[in-house]
C-alpha cells in the first residue's frame, strides 16, 4: 500500500513537483499510472501525468472504475489536450484504460490490492507482469519502487526486483528521492544507452 501504517501518505519526490508527488504518495493508482507512462518521455513528465489526468477529469485523484467506464474517444481527448499528457497520447490513453479495466475485473478497482496480500516477491512480480502495459523490466522497477519507497516488502522482494532492488543503486525511478538522485539515475540511463549502442556497433 502507498500509505504508512498510521494512514498518512508517503512522501515521495519522483515528479519533482509538489502536488504531483503528493498524489503519488497517497494514491496507489496514480503510482501505477505514472509507472505505466514512464517510457520514451522524461521520468518527471511521466509521473506528473497522473495529476494532470486527474485535474482534467475534474478531480484530485484517479478512480479505476471511472477511467474504465470513460468513453474511449473522450478519454483520448484528455491525453491529447495541449499540453499533451505523453509523447504518444493516443496509445497511452488506451493503455491506461486497459490497465484500469483489468484492475476493475481482477482487483475490484483497487490498485493496492495488486500488492497488499502478495506472499512473496516472486508472487508480486507475477502479478505486476500480468498488468496491461507492464513487461518484466517495468514490473521489476515498480516492485523496487514499492519496496524502497512504500515499505511493500514481501519476502524476497529485492531478489524479485533484480538489479533494481539493490540497495544504494541509482538505476531507476525507484531510487529517485530528489534532484540529486534524479541526476544520478539519468546519468546511469545515459551510460547504459551508450554502452548498448557501442555493443551493437561492435557486432
Amino acid at each position: 500500500m502507498t500509505k504508512s501504517d498510521n494512514g498518512k501518505a508517503r512522501t515521495v519526490r519522483i515528479a519533482q513537483e509538489p502536488d504531483a508527488d503528493e498524489l503519488l504518495g497517497r494514491s496507489p493508482l496514480a503510482a501505477l499510472v505514472g509507472m505505466l507512462l514512464d517510457q520514451q518521455v522524461p521520468m518527471e513528465w511521466a509521473f506528473t501525468g497522473p495529476l494532470t489526468l486527474a485535474r482534467r477529469m475534474g478531480s484530485d485523484d484517479l478512480d479505476a472504475g471511472e477511467i474504465a467506464a470513460y468513453d474511449p474517444d473522450a478519454f483520448t481527448g484528455l491525453f491529447t489536450e495541449k499540453p499533451a499528457l505523453h509523447r504518444y497520447p493516443g496509445s497511452m490513453a488506451k493503455r491506461v484504460q486497459q490497465l484500469c479495466r483489468y484492475l476493475v475485473t481482477e482487483y475490484g478497482g483497487q490498485a493496492d490490492a495488486v500488492w497488499k496480500d502478495a506472499a512473496t516477491g516472486s508472487d508480486l512480480l507475477k502479478r505486476l507482469i500480468a498488468l496491461p502495459g507492464f513487461g518484466t523490466q517495468k514490473a521489476q522497477i515498480f516492485l523496487a519502487l514499492l519496496g524502497k519507497q512504500f515499505d511493500v516488502r514481501p519476502p524476497g522482494w529485492r531478489e524479485a526486483a533484480g538489479a533494481y532492488g539493490e540497495e544504494g543503486s541509482h538505476r531507476s525511478v525507484a531510487d529517485i528521492t530528489g534532484p540529486e538522485s534524479l541526476a544520478e539515475v539519468r546519468a546511469y540511463k545515459q551510460q547504459a544507452k551508450a554502452a548498448a549502442r557501442a555493443a551493437s556497433r561492435s557486432r
